[in-house]
């Protein structure tokens, strides 16, 4: 379930990334109507507002999805009791016998 879960994210982060990076500002609309280029272009494919409305629309499912798989695996992510709680914690350890000095060093004078 933790990895369905966690491969639907990265697919909607994926995504998120894109759309939004397809996306231009509101400040491209205003250059494009006073002369910068283009003119129509920008309505060519979806209509006049037909991919902002598209664009951002699917951004703001896509931004939903992001925030519930992001909730779901925090929520998964909690520790239950009788687990480790840090990495130190589940390293077995074996305890040594260390003596102060060793035996082949000079004492100092």
């Amino acid at each position: 379930m933790h990895a369905i879960i966690l491969t639907v994210h990265i697919i909607a982060c994926l995504l998120l990334i894109g759309f939004v990076l397809i996306q231009h500002g509101k400040g491209a609309d205003a250059g494009a109507a006073f002369g910068g280029g283009g003119g129509g272009a920008s309505g060519s494919l979806f209509g006049s507002q037909g991919s902002a409305s598209f664009l951002s629309r699917a951004s703001a499912i896509l931004a939903t999805i992001f925030f519930i798989t992001s909730l779901t695996l925090a929520y998964f992510s909690v520790d239950t009791p009788g687990k480790a709680q840090s990495v130190t914690e589940s390293v077995p350890t074996t305890e040594q016998k260390v003596d102060k000095t060793p035996a082949d060093l000079p004492e100092l004078p």
